[in-house]
């Protein structure tokens, strides 16, 4: 078999963790593409991805397409002369890059396939209350996370768990399927497996929509979808007080089971505690941040906030 040339593709710091474990293993990466530089923050400065820094950081050869069916771009990219291809994070990729080296291209998927294709993986296993997900690793096709499956990686995931902390444990188990999968490559042991037919769960993109909570949920989902979508982008409600709405962001609450005959929604606070009625007992808030404000516990919150008897979640 040929030495690898491999072109890596990845934009966030997810990725940034299978890119310096490549490194590290001494495979010779002879290109990186990732996102261009986008203008972010209230000065609109240019921002480089986590896999840009990364890779310059370390002298590596960056390209940074708008359009993957670029013309100058994917002749530059043949030029390169890769015959493996690694995509972490990244976006769909057009046939002519995929299909272009020898021994293909392959992705790493923070699920286990064909559950949950789509952009947000990792959010929605939480979300949905799993107890595991995992990682794959697959060869890339036509359509979305559909291509035969290389390998895969079971991940328990704790009720405690929010979805920064599976991201981090998802992102070097990942790392370490990706290295799996080269060797399988370069062993020529490779056992593919076709992905099943069944309805997956989906994972889409989230929203303004679908980060909302609905107060008039099953506790438990609640919660789930408070951890699933911490840090990022964060669950989020309309604090109605003194006839004012107020929009909060929610990082972190407990569940706690006890009869009441609350409306769903009612906020109930003491000097130290934030809790809000639901159905089956309270969520307790711990971790918040009011619109303008910065990210808080809800004691510091209630030392210069006040909740009038009426307050409510909305």
């Amino acid at each position: 078999m040929k030495d690898l040339r491999i072109v890596f593709m990845g934009t966030p710091d997810f990725a940034v963790a299978t890119l310096k474990t490549l490194l590290n293993k001494d495979y010779n990466i002879v290109g990186v593409i990732t996102a261009p530089d986008k203008p972010a923050g209230r000065g609109r400065k240019l921002r480089q991805s986590a896999v840009k820094i990364f890779a310059s950081e370390n002298n590596l050869n960056v390209l940074q397409p708008t359009n993957l069916k670029d013309e100058n771009f994917v002749k530059t990219l043949r030029s390169l002369n890769a015959n493996l291809q690694i995509v972490v994070a990244f976006r769909m990729l057009p046939k002519v890059v995929w299909n272009m080296p020898e021994y293909g291209t392959f992705n790493l998927h923070a699920s286990l396939l064909p559950d949950y294709r789509g952009a947000a993986p990792i959010n929605w296993a939480i979300i949905n209350g799993e107890t595991k997900t995992g990682v794959s690793t697959f060869f890339l096709d036509e359509k979305i996370d559909t291509g035969a499956i290389i390998m895969q990686k079971e991940v328990s995931i704790l009720v405690t768990d929010s979805a920064g902390d599976l991201h981090d444990k998802l992102m070097i188990i990942g790392s370490k399927l990706v290295i799996d999968t080269i060797r399988s490559i370069e062993n020529k042991t490779l056992k593919l497996i076709s992905q099943p037919t069944y309805e997956a769960k989906p994972a889409p993109k989230l929203n303004k929509e679908n980060c909302k909570i609905k107060w008039n949920d099953e506790i438990k989902n609640i919660y789930n979808k408070i951890r699933g979508l911490s840090p990022y982008p964060a669950a989020w409600s309309l604090i109605n007080n003194n006839n004012n709405n107020i929009e909060v962001k929610i990082y972190a609450a407990e569940i706690i089971e006890e009869d009441h005959s609350y409306k769903n929604g009612k906020i109930i606070t003491t000097k130290k505690d934030l809790k809000v009625a639901v159905n089956g007992g309270f969520l307790k808030i711990n971790e918040l941040k009011l619109a303008g404000k910065r990210k808080m516990d809800s004691q510091s919150l209630l030392n210069g906030y006040t909740f009038l008897e009426n307050a409510k979640m909305v």
